[in-house]
């Protein structure tokens, strides 16, 4: 006969589920916080202060020393899960495409939670120096894993942490120093200022004025730093705007279905001259259409040419429009380019174009076509297109004087190089057209738009941009975004055109900021204090823990 439940002795029961497995019930913990915190901190959710403790779950656990095993799973799942989240709207393109880049860029982001797992035990019962070093070190090595993303396999540096950031121009000022690696290091200080102070509250169990964490003061002044550079560019500011001119946008949201089909031509450019001489009849001194507009190639095809001249003439307006240069067309050695184009009333085309200088790979091109090219029955793509060399800056008048636009095609505004170049070789704007009908309504267009504010922060150069769908507007050199085109009922995504009036700082015009002048060198600072990290928790003597004397001793239980 079973014993009553009611006469069971409690100590005889068996532990609950999450006490026999707390070790999986800790990491299923660790693993959603930090999915959802990671998720939650990008565009299109405007919750950049999520940032902030994004790592903290994974820092916290990592003072707990978990086996690396179970660690470097739920991390580097972790990661990968929430970048497939991140990076959803790419299924409209290819699922396939989706469920290889996205756990492949969580991954290699997630590599910094094993410096994280083998560093912060280390911290315990270090002395203050070695500590702030170390922490310094493995703030350093997230901004050394984002430059890789730049560059390796092609480069894909797609969101960067400072990114989260892009309606916060507070924080962002430092990067016209440091670049936007800057941002990334502050942030990633903060989220280990964060942990430690956890971890000192909840389990070293100090007390008094011994519970202050000496990472978490270390971080609160480097975001001050971040904060001061924000208030000594700000104030005044107002002394010092002046009008920069009046740019119309044009935003066809033409679908990508019909793109490219001959039948659907006419109605594009029908649809293309109406919006434009709606457009001109606001008086403005510019108007810019998105990436490869046009159905066919404006250099390359006299018929598309004659008609583009045709309309400026109309319009009474220079034009900057994205389309196709097709070189030695009909010969051996024909060329496709993806450019970006000025048309005068007075000269028609212009000879000299801006051609596309990073394609976007199986999309305009295919990296080891002979070895992958089967993957184009997965993704839609055709023959490679070649890509320009040189930042070609578009010379026109704007507010009564002529100004050097350079253009950034699709997602070349997530190099920041692309855009130091350019600023180094005279531009005053930058204009980003782009066509995001690849990616739907999701949540590319203000992922994509978070890229120019850092840009415009690193150069101090207004940022104008025109998507084929949207996000289209501008942002000041500060990263303020000044100009949203919207609809209403519509958002950001609609047909439609709209005139606004550019300012810039007299302060920046004709000046190059210490980023733009030298580049990544701190990235160069980075891989030092990297290194030293690393140096000083590997070297740095284990700490003794004192036994307890005979004074300190707890007293006997009577």
């Amino acid at each position: 006969m079973a014993t009553p439940l009611s006469e069971v002795d409690p100590y005889d029961l068996p532990p609950p589920f999450w006490q026999r497995y707390s070790d999986r019930t800790g990491a299923a913990v660790v693993f959603v916080a930090t999915v959802v915190l990671a998720v939650l901190s990008f565009p299109p959710f405007h919750a950049p202060e999520f940032a902030y403790a994004m790592l903290v779950p994974g820092i916290f656990w990592a003072y707990l020393r978990p086996s690396f095993r179970l660690y470097a799973t739920t991390m580097l799942g972790a990661q990968a899960v929430a970048w497939t989240i991140i990076l959803g709207w790419l299924h409209n393109v290819t699922w396939v495409g989706l469920f290889l880049l996205g756990p492949v860029v969580g991954v290699w982001i997630g590599l910094w939670y094993l410096a994280a797992w083998w560093a912060m035990p280390r911290f315990i019962g270090r002395a203050t120096p070695i500590r702030l070093g170390a922490m310094l070190g493995l703030a350093a090595a997230w901004v050394l894993i984002e430059w890789t993303r730049s560059w390796l396999m092609g480069g894909f540096p797609w969101l960067p942490l400072a990114a989260s950031q892009w309606q916060r121009s507070s924080i962002l000022q430092v990067a016209s120093y440091t670049g936007a690696g800057g941002i990334s290091f502050a942030l990633v200080a903060i989220n280990i200022g964060f942990g430690a102070y956890a971890h000192r509250l909840f389990r070293e169990g100090e007390r008094g004025l011994r519970k202050r964490s000496q990472e978490f003061f270390l971080a609160l002044f480097l975001l001050l730093v971040c904060l001061s550079v924000h208030v000594q560019e700000a104030f005044n500011r107002a002394r010092f705007t002046v009008p920069f001119g009046r740019i119309a946008l044009v935003q066809p949201y033409v679908p990508q279905e019909v793109k490219w089909n001959p039948e659907r031509a006419p109605a594009i450019l029908t649809s293309l001259q109406e919006l434009t001489l709606r457009a001109a009849r606001t008086a403005p001194d510019l108007i810019v259409w998105p990436e490869a507009v046009t159905p066919w190639a404006v250099h390359g095809d006299a018929r598309v040419q004659a008609w583009t001249e045709q309309l400026v003439k109309r319009a009474n307006v220079p034009l900057l429009l994205g389309s196709i240069a097709i070189e030695h067309n009909g010969q051996p050695d024909e060329q496709w380019f993806n450019g970006a184009f000025l048309v005068t009333p007075a000269e028609g085309l212009l000879p000299g174009y801006y051609a596309k200088r990073h394609l976007v790979p199986f999309g305009e091109y295919v990296p080891l076509r002979p070895v992958l090219g089967w993957l184009g029955k997965f993704v839609p793509i055709g023959d490679d297109f070649a890509h320009g060399d040189v930042p070609q800056l578009l010379i026109t008048p704007l507010a009564g004087a002529a100004a050097a636009v350079a253009p950034l095609i699709c997602y070349e505004d997530i190099y920041a190089s692309l855009a130091r170049s350019s600023v180094r070789a005279g531009a005053d704007l930058l204009v980003v057209i782009t066509n995001n009908a690849w990616f739907g309504e999701g949540g590319a267009a203000e992922q994509h738009a978070a890229h120019s504010v850092l840009r415009a922060v690193e150069t101090r150069r207004p940022v104008i941009r025109c998507g084929n769908g949207g996000w289209s507007g501008w942002i000041d050199e500060f990263g303020n975004v000044r100009t949203v085109l919207t609809s209403e009922g519509h958002g950001i995504f609609f047909r439609g055109t709209e005139t606004i009036s550019l300012s810039r700082d007299v302060r920046w015009i004709g000046r190059a900021t210490f980023y733009v002048e030298h580049g990544d060198w701190f990235v160069a600072a980075c891989a030092v204090l990297f290194g030293l990290g690393a140096w000083l928790l590997w070297s740095a003597p284990a700490p003794v823990v004192a036994a307890p004397s005979e004074e300190n001793e707890a007293p006997p239980v009577e």
